[in-house]
């Protein structure tokens, strides 16, 4: 059964993610744009980013929606997912589809649904869609013996370039009085996926230039993961301090995701990114609004919303919680562990470019490094936070006993010190009575168990990791 996750469906490519399961999935999509539609003529845009037949993937979406009365307009080549959901705002359409697997191997692809709102699909319309699937999955709606250009040619469905709008509604959102001659050095890393070139080009209307690495189309990502994490930025860091830069950016498969590589080498995670932009956003930009965040994410945040008297709400892992909020209350900014960062005057979604460009800014407002600043704020904080997350690769029978049976674990101490809170808004949160946490988290698209943690050293956060891979271990699969 096919099922949407924190956002969307994936699966590996001809494995489950099938030209066959994705008509279904599309034929879906379309009958729920169909009914929601607010025109006569309900319009669906289709993007998909730098992965193995992603646009032989979005070319059945759109015959798929084309087919069932839907207006279409399909991106001329790979996309970044923000340019897309930015379009569905611009062009006033009634959704939109990204094939995508954002982060995930090169084995993977995915679909995304975005919102007429531009952002991720809230659990409502993803239950929706889900209801519609059930439906198209009892009775299959038949594929037309059709070749997309042919469909194309007999009109419904037109080619379109929804980045130019996109790099548009990015720089009016920074202070372009910082950039130039401002004698930045930046290195950008799309990591092989769909934001190539994108940095340089918003870059040069600034005034400023950028080198770039991974900026080829190849599917296979070799030699790396599109997800910018420490140990897929070796090459990045490599050419950072190798030419003297002062900082490289980079961005996901689909460059939604952003986190950055300071002038010494040192690794900003997405914590840190939040963070200096929270307080960037509030003492020298001056913008109001409260902040979420996912429950995975640091502790600097709590203590930066106390400091400016901020409300934070806490939601489950996957940014269409943020996006709700977002679209509810006076959000400033929301963010996740995996690199995703909205903030407020622009759509309720993650957006790796404008975030980027914010960390530039922030450098440029200051004279100083990424990890000058970063320093600067724990000082304020009075102490380090040093994150970690390890991924545990599980066989099917194992994730799902930690599925069933998670929330059975109770330690009263780990490491030797005790659980003073458990947080279950999406897994289990373990705060220590120091102040650290452990965090135990099952994938929604991967054969995989997630462990996060934050102490005040590498050595104390490397160490809780090991007891929270212990505590996993004690939960067997049956049989």
């Amino acid at each position: 059964m096919i099922k949407f996750g924190t956002d969307g469906w994936r699966g590996v490519i001809a494995d489950d993610f099938t030209f066959d399961r994705l008509w279904l999935v599309a034929c879906a999509i379309a009958r729920y744009v169909a009914d929601c539609a607010r025109g006569k003529e309900p319009l669906l845009l289709i993007g998909y980013d730098t992965r193995f037949n992603s646009d032989r993937f979005a070319q059945l979406c759109a015959v798929a929606a084309s087919t069932m009365g839907l207006k279409v307009k399909i991106a001329g080549k790979f996309v970044p997912t923000p340019s897309i959901s930015y379009a569905t705002v611009d062009l006033e359409a009634d959704g939109a589809i990204m094939i995508t697997a954002s982060h995930n191997p090169a084995r993977y692809d995915g679909i995304k649904f975005k919102a007429p709102y531009g952002g991720s699909a809230s659990t409502t319309i993803t239950a929706d869609i889900e209801r519609e699937l059930r439906k198209v999955e009892a009775d299959p709606p038949p594929r037309p013996d059709v070749l997309f250009e042919d469909a194309a040619a007999a009109g419904g469905i037109e080619s379109f370039d929804p980045v130019p709008r996109y790099l548009e509604k990015v720089l009016s959102l920074v202070d372009r009085s910082v950039f130039p001659a401002t004698g930045i050095k930046v290195m950008y890393d799309p990591l092989y996926g769909a934001g190539q070139g994108l940095f340089a080009r918003v870059l040069a209307e600034l005034g400023m230039e950028c080198g770039e690495i991974h900026g080829v189309h190849n599917p296979l990502f070799p030699g790396l993961m599109p997800e910018p994490i420490g140990s897929n930025l070796d090459e990045l860091r490599e050419a950072v301090t190798a030419g003297g830069y002062h900082v490289g950016v980079a961005v996901d498969g689909d460059a939604d995701r952003v986190t950055a590589i300071d002038a010494t080498g040192r690794f900003i995670n997405s914590h840190m990114v939040f963070a200096l932009l929270l307080r960037h956003l509030v003492e020298v930009r001056g913008w109001s609004g409260d902040v979420v965040k996912t429950v995975s994410t640091t502790t600097m945040i709590d203590r930066l919303c106390d400091r400016y008297g901020r409300k934070l709400y806490i939601v489950p892992v996957g940014f269409k919680y943020i996006a709700d909020l977002m679209l509810e209350e006076d959000i400033l900014i929301g963010g996740e562990e995996s690199g995703g960062t909205g903030i407020k005057n622009h759509i309720p979604e993650r957006d790796g470019v404008l975030i980027g460009l914010l960390l530039v800014e922030i450098m440029a407002t200051h004279g100083k490094t990424l990890g000058q600043l970063i320093d600067e704020l724990m000082d304020e904080l009075g102490q380090r936070f040093v994150y970690l997350r390890r991924d545990i690769e599980l066989t099917q029978a194992h994730k799902q006993a930690l599925l069933d049976n998670l929330g059975e674990l109770k330690p009263a101490e780990i490491g030797g010190l005790k659980v003073v809170q458990v947080e279950t808004i999406d897994g289990l949160k373990f705060h220590r009575e120091d102040g650290s946490w452990v965090m135990l988290r099952v994938s929604g698209t991967e054969a995989v168990v997630r462990v996060y943690a934050e102490a005040t050293s590498e050595q104390a956060v490397d160490e809780l990791v090991d007891r929270g891979v212990d505590l996993i271990n004690t939960v067997a699969p049956a049989g």
